[in-house]
C-alpha cells in the first residue's frame, strides 16, 4: 500500500524544507524525504542539506571563532587590551561548530512536527505516474503525490585524478574538520568557499596559498570591490595566484605537491601539508531516475525549469542548487516559497535580479544587482556613489574601517541598479540595498531616509548622497 500526499518534496535542504513547510502552511498534506545522514551516529536523515550540515552554518561558526582568535592575537593590543599570547583548541572549536549544526538540524525536525510535515527516511527516485499522481520510490516504500518538488541540492566538484580523503585532500566537508592547524595549506579555487576556508586557517596560523584558474580575481564581483579585496587579503597574508593551470598533483602521507603553470607560462610547484579543493559544485540529479519519466535535464545535469521553477512534467517542480542560477541557500528558500504558493493558486514571487551575494571573509563582501563592468558592457549610462568606511565614526570606533559602500544608479532615472559593499557587517548592510532595489527605489530615496547615528549603515546613506555629488561626511 503506497503512502499518499498532496506534495512530496525530494530533499530536505534549504529549498526543500522551506518548500515543505510553506506548502503545509497553505493546507497541503506534505511529506519530505531525505537520505543523507551527514555522518549522523544513528544513521538518521539530517535535515538542512549542505548549507546547514557542511556549508553555510558550520563555516560561519569557524569563521567567527577564527576572527576572535585573530583579534585576540593582533587586534586587542591597539585597544589597550592585553591577553598575552592566545592559543587555539581546534578540537573544541570544531566541537562547538558541530553542536550548532546539531541544534539547528534538530530544530528543522521540530518545525516539521509543528507544521505537520511527514519526514521520510530514504532517497527519492521517480517510478512513473498513476492517474494524476506521481509515484516515487523512497527507501523500500512507494509514495504517491499530486505534486513533486525536486530539491536534491549539489555536491562538491572534485579534480579528476585527485582523490578526496578529507584528510590530506579535502573538499568543503573535510575543510570544516581539519584536526590541527596545518603549517602550509593550499587551496585550489579562490571563490567563496576557497576564500572563507582559506581565511579560517590563515587566521589560526597556516600559511595559505590559493590557486585560481580564472585570469581575474572575484570576476563576479564589482571591479572596485575585487581590487580592494585583493589588496586587503594580500595585506593579511593570503597569497592568491590567478590565471593558473593545474598539472600533476602528487599526494603522500606528509602532504601534497602541486605542479601548475602560471599566467606567464612558467612551470611552478607548490608544496603543502593539506589541500582544499573548491572548484565549484555539481547538481545532484543522479539517482532520481529522471529518464524513467522523461524529466528534462540540461547539459550541465541540472533540472530544466522555467522562471517559476516548473519542469517539463505537469506537477513536477525543482528548486535550489539542482536548477540553474547561483547556488545560494537564500535563493533556494525563495524558490521553495514561490513554488508552494503557486501550487496553492497564489502569485508566488522570486526576483532573481535582487538575490544578494555574500562572502564572509574579513572584511565581508556583499552585493546585489549589476556590477560596473556589466553596466558598461550593456551600454547603460550610470552614476556612482562611493564612500569609504574610514569616514564612518562607528567603523573607526570598532577598529574595522577598511572597505567602502558603492551604489550604482541609472543616469537618467536615478533608479538603483546595484549596491556593492566591502567592509564590516556587509552581510547585514546589503539588505537595505535589496529592499531598495526590490521596490524600484532611486538613490535619492535612500538619501532621504534618516539613518541612526552612529551606525555603519550611514556609509550606505552617504553613498546614496554621493550619487548626486552631495555627501555630507566625505
Amino acid at each position: 500500500m503506497s503512502k499518499q500526499f498532496d506534495v512530496l518534496v525530494i530533499g530536505g535542504g534549504p529549498g526543500g524544507y522551506i518548500a515543505a513547510i510553506r506548502a503545509a502552511q497553505l493546507g497541503f498534506s506534505v511529506a519530505c524525504c531525505e537520505s543523507n545522514p551527514y555522518a549522523d551516529p544513528k544513521g538518521e536523515p539530517r535535515l538542512g542539506g549542505t548549507c546547514l550540515n557542511v556549508g553555510c552554518i558550520p563555516s560561519k561558526a569557524l569563521l567567527h571563532t577564527s576572527h576572535l582568535f585573530e583579534e585576540a592575537s593582533h587586534g586587542f593590543a591597539a585597544q589597550g587590551i592585553d591577553v598575552g599570547t592566545p592559543s587555539i583548541d581546534v578540537a573544541k572549536m570544531v566541537g562547538r561548530k558541530n553542536g550548532i549544526v546539531k541544534q539547528l538540524t534538530g530544530g528543522i525536525k521540530m518545525l516539521f512536527k509543528k507544521n505537520k510535515v511527514t519526514l521520510l527516511n530514504g532517497h527519492g527516485a521517480f517510478l512513473g505516474q498513476k492517474g494524476e499522481n506521481w509515484q516515487v520510490k523512497v527507501g523500500d516504500s512507494v509514495v504517491e503525490a499530486k505534486q513533486v518538488i525536486v530539491a536534491t541540492g549539489s555536491r562538491a566538484r572534485h579534480l579528476p585524478g585527485v582523490p578526496v580523503d578529507n584528510e590530506i585532500v579535502c573538499d568543503n566537508e573535510g575543510a570544516l574538520d581539519i584536526a590541527a592547524v596545518p603549517k602550509k595549506l593550499a587551496v585550489i579555487g579562490a571563490g567563496v568557499i576557497g576564500l572563507e576556508m582559506g581565511s579560517v586557517w590563515r587566521r589560526l596560523g597556516a600559511e595559505v596559498t590559493l590557486l585560481e584558474a580564472l585570469p581575474e580575481f572575484l570576476s563576479l564581483a564589482d571591479i572596485d570591490v575585487a581590487r580592494e579585496a585583493a589588496k586587503l587579503f594580500a595585506k593579511q597574508g593570503l597569497q592568491i595566484i590567478t590565471g593558473i593551470e593545474i598539472g600533476d598533483v602528487k599526494i603522500s602521507q606528509k602532504g601534497v605537491s602541486i605542479d601548475y603553470t602560471d599566467k606567464d607560462g612558467q612551470e611552478q610547484r607548490l608544496d603543502a601539508d593539506r589541500l582544499i579543493v573548491s572548484i565549484g559544485r555539481i547538481p545532484n540529479t543522479e539517482g532520481l531516475d529522471a529518464d524513467k519519466v522523461g524529466l528534462k535535464l540540461t547539459e550541465r545535469g541540472q533540472v530544466e525549469v522555467d522562471a517559476h521553477c516548473r519542469t517539463n512534467l505537469p506537477g513536477v517542480w525543482a528548486v535550489g542548487d539542482v536548477v540553474a542560477g547561483p547556488m545560494l541557500a537564500h535563493k533556494a528558500m525563495e524558490e521553495g516559497v514561490m513554488v508552494a504558493e503557486i501550487m496553492a493558486g497564489q502569485a508566488g514571487h522570486c526576483n532573481f535580479d535582487t538575490i544578494p551575494w555574500v562572502i564572509y571573509t574579513s572584511p565581508e563582501i556583499a552585493w546585489v544587482g549589476k556590477t560596473e563592468q556589466q553596466l558598461k558592457a550593456e551600454g547603460t549610462a550610470f552614476k556612482v556613489g562611493k564612500i569609504p568606511f574610514a569616514s564612518n565614526g562607528r567603523a573607526l570606533g570598532m577598529g574595522d574601517s577598511s572597505g567602502f559602500a558603492k551604489i550604482l544608479a541609472c543616469a537618467q532615472t536615478d533608479r538603483i541598479l546595484g549596491v556593492h559593499i566591502i567592509g564590516p557587517n556587509a552581510s547585514e548592510l546589503i539588505s537595505e540595498g535589496v529592499v531598495a532595489m526590490e521596490f524600484g527605489a532611486a538613490s535619492e530615496d535612500l538619501a532621504r531616509i534618516c539613518h541612526a547615528h552612529p551606525t555603519l549603515s550611514e556609509v550606505v546613506h552617504e553613498a546614496a548622497l554621493a550619487c548626486d555629488k552631495r555627501p555630507l561626511h566625505f
